[in-house]
């Protein structure tokens, strides 16, 4: 197995063993027994180890009595769909009953009552085309029905069917401008999402062959489910315009039901004459979601240790439930070389620390094995979250885990990939060149063993790759990757099915393809924007037709309506929503309910952006 399990001092796994096979009853043991244990653990304290300062760290115990969980509503969506027709859509959420069903209502402008539209509960989709849709504004709203009784209406959904509907919505952007990231979450905890971005568009890579100096500054912005801007934070000439200088997540960390704004941030203006920030104090700031206010700072990991600008000037976010209750906050800093892994809890205003981690505490050291992604996830089973750093995965309470030692990954997809072997898996590719093969791989989550691997060199596997049930012929997900050539440009592709067998060689849409859940069935299509998606030329591909878009594809999600996912875009001065208005086949809860999907929803403001993966794909329920 070409994995590299952490290694453990001889006699702390003698101590732990003998501990071990004495417990849980050691003091009622016969003497002899007990003088045998206390022999194991003399020769330890002997060596200058003790049973205590060898032992497993203990696991993180947080906040939370139940596991934190975002409030969100139905999610009501209503759009014009063709001649007096609109198309209505909701969320099926996890509490709900199997068993339940839904009304839909309508009141149209100056009527003072809502109308009932169905005759009978819907049970097979939670989507509703009204066919007789009066053409002027109206709202739209549903009512679950639970063991024969009528819940209350659902906030309303406004539409206007006599106005042309391009399949997406606008929400506009301060300034004539695109942004680079955005983060999802309810700021205001109305049970809508809301919108927190970054502008502009504009990156720096700390890469002495790329960098070069900041024009100007980051501002972050708040934009509630209306459209209206919140608040603006201005990061400052502290932080320079790359996205890793520049992190941040948004969710809600101390569980009052209003997410919070995590973001590196520093201070006054640091710049060397030629532009590099290399001194001067660097933060954890947490901002107020709903105001943008700070609410308690601390130091970032510093820059000691790091050989080079390039290598202390790697920094990522995500967030973790490594009790399976408490979201915390995980801090990183470093890629290349060494790595610096931090997690705290927020709570009652302020930052505790849960752990910390460096990649030279594992024997070998675990330098350079961190991803352009971090991510969280239960990959092992015991219900609470492991870190993926990369190729490496620190355990929930800050210890090793695995280790592939195959190097630097640039995109990682975690899930049941594989829904015909037990567990979750995990994708790689990796931009670390690799001579033998396995830069494109897939691995068992709970013990990192390679499942299977390209038996081709790679130079480097470049970008977001993609991993998503695209092609109907091959259950489970299909995973694409592609590697560069000697001036980093595209060279050659590969499709893989979720064994490791190659479906085709097609180019997809270069490195940084995208697909969505979209039309009736648990298919994704791919995306065809401004520069992802474009049509591939391999006739044997069972691909649907591309869902056409423009704009950058800053992020896909199952934002509003029913299970479907929402693409969005950014283009100068405007942030645009499309969405779905294909009827459904079935129903399936909200997507944003599965902890995988929402662990990467979380972190698609930072880093790489990669598309997100449920745990157990729609159609494979277990």
């Amino acid at each position: 197995m070409d994995v590299m399990k952490r290694q453990r001092n001889p006699m702390c796994t003698l101590v732990q063993d003998a501990r071990a096979s004495f417990q849980p009853t050691l003091g009622g043991r016969p003497r002899a027994t007990r003088n045998l244990f206390a022999v194991v653990l003399g020769i330890a304290l002997v060596c200058g180890i003790a049973d205590y300062a060898c032992a497993a760290q203990p696991p993180v115990q947080g906040f939370a009595v139940q596991r934190v969980i975002e409030k969100i509503d139905r999610g009501v969506n209503a759009i014009p769909a063709g001649e007096s027709k609109v198309y209505v859509s909701w969320r099926l959420l996890n509490t709900d009953p199997k068993d339940v069903g839904f009304h839909v209502y309508r009141r149209a402008a100056g009527e003072g009552k809502a109308v009932r539209l169905t005759q009978e509960p819907i049970t097979r989709t939670t989507d509703f085309v009204d066919a007789k849709a009066p053409r002027a504004r109206c709202e739209y709203q549903v009512a679950a029905v639970v063991g024969g009784k009528e819940q209350p209406l659902s906030r309303p959904a406004v539409v206007d069917p006599s106005v042309p509907f391009p399949g997406y919505r606008v929400i506009r952007i301060e300034g004539n401008q695109t942004f680079q990231k955005l983060g999802i979450a309810d700021l205001d905890g109305d049970g809508r999402y809301d919108y927190v971005i970054k502008t502009p568009n504009a990156n720096v890579d700390p890469y002495e062959n790329y960098w070069k100096k900041s024009p100007g500054t980051y501002k972050i912005e708040a934009y509630n489910a209306d459209g209206k801007l919140l608040w603006r934070y201005d990061l400052g000439w502290a932080i320079e315009q790359g996205i890793w200088y520049s992190p941040y997540v948004v969710y809600d960390f101390d569980g009052d039901g209003k997410a919070e704004v995590a973001l590196k941030t520093g201070e006054g203006d640091p710049r060397d004459a030629d532009g590099r920030v290399q001194t001067g104090p660097e933060y954890l700031t947490i901002l107020d979601g709903l105001t943008g206010k700070p609410r308690v700072q601390i130091d970032w990991p510093s820059r000691e240790g790091f050989e080079k600008y390039n290598y202390y000037c790697r920094n990522q976010m995500a967030v973790a439930y490594l009790d399976g209750k408490t979201p915390a906050l995980l801090v990183q800093r470093g890629t290349y070389t060494l790595i610096k892994l931090y997690a705290y809890e927020f709570h009652d205003g302020k930052l505790r620390e849960l752990w910390r981690w460096f990649s030279t505490d594992e024997t070998p050291n675990w330098n350079g094995q961190g991803a352009h992604c971090l991510r969280a996830a239960d990959i092992d089973g015991d219900g609470r979250d492991e870190v993926v750093l990369g190729s490496g995965v620190v355990d929930d309470n800050g210890k090793g885990l695995w280790c592939t030692r195959l190097g630097h990954p640039d995109h990682v997809y975690i899930g049941d990939l594989d829904p015909q072997r037990p567990g979750v898996e995990i994708y790689y590719g990796l931009e670390r060149a690799q001579k033998t093969g396995n830069g494109m791989c897939m691995v068992d989550g709970a013990t990192g063993e390679i499942l299977w691997g390209i038996q081709k060199p790679t130079r480097h596997v470049h970008g977001q790759g993609l991993v998503a049930d695209i092609d109907a012929r091959f259950p489970g997900c299909e995973t694409y990757s592609a590697d560069t050539d000697a001036k980093k440009n595209f060279a050659w592709s590969l499709l893989h099915d979720c064994k490791g067998n190659v479906i085709s060689e097609a180019n997809l849409g270069g490195f940084n393809p995208r697909a969505a859940y979209w039309d009736g069935d648990t298919q994704r299509t791919l995306i065809a924007g401004r520069r992802d998606g474009r049509l591939p030329n391999d006739p044997k591909l069972s691909l649907k037709p591309p869902v056409r878009v423009e704009g950058d594809i800053v992020g896909v999600a199952d934002i509003l309506g029913d299970w479907r996912e929402e693409i969005v875009t950014t283009l100068p001065g405007e942030m645009r929503i499309y969405m779905t208005a294909i009827p459904a086949k079935d129903r399936r809860v909200c997507l944003m309910q599965d902890p995988f999907y929402r662990a990467d929803i979380s972190t698609a403001s930072q880093g790489y952006y990669q598309i997100p993966t449920p745990r157990v794909l729609p159609g494979f329920e277990k």
